[in-house]
């Protein structure tokens, strides 16, 4: 995945309505599982409640690809995961860490990538993206 590039973070509403925000999420572990931090009053957190199916969205930064991960959001509201995660330049957004400073564990089930500068392509006719499936999908 781009280092550099844009995060899209999209929900479902109560109307079941895709919504979409800008993210900066925490690189993803060796099993793709993506965290993000989040304000626990925020939206998004009540939309997770209602539905965790997610989709993670990441535009590489010469916008020469892109990787779309769909997979189950969980919120985590461990103090231990909490500080682990954090980081110094939200201080300003979270007056109240304990609070309003909560995690989204997104765990992935499969994804699609392209990126044309690495030769990553999808079909030539349905223009259909390579599929990456991960074993908690399966």
């Amino acid at each position: 995945m781009a280092a550099a590039g844009t995060c899209a973070l999209i929900t479902l509403d109560e109307k079941d309505i895709p919504m979409v925000r800008v993210m900066d999420p925490f690189l993803p572990e060796s099993d793709f599982t993506v965290w993000f931090g989040t304000n626990s009053k925020s939206r998004k957190v009540n939309q997770i409640k209602k539905n965790p199916n997610v989709t993670l969205y990441y535009l590489d930064s010469d916008a020469s690809g892109y990787v779309v991960i769909h997979g189950i959001a969980q919120l985590e509201n461990d103090e231990r995961e909490k500080e682990k995660r954090w980081k110094v330049e939200w201080e300003a957004f979270y007056l109240n860490k304990t609070e309003d400073y909560l995690l989204i564990k997104v765990s992935p089930e499969w994804m699609e990538v392209i990126s044309y500068t690495r030769g990553i392509v999808g079909d030539p006719i349905t223009w259909e993206a390579p599929v990456v499936l991960f074993d908690s999908f399966n």
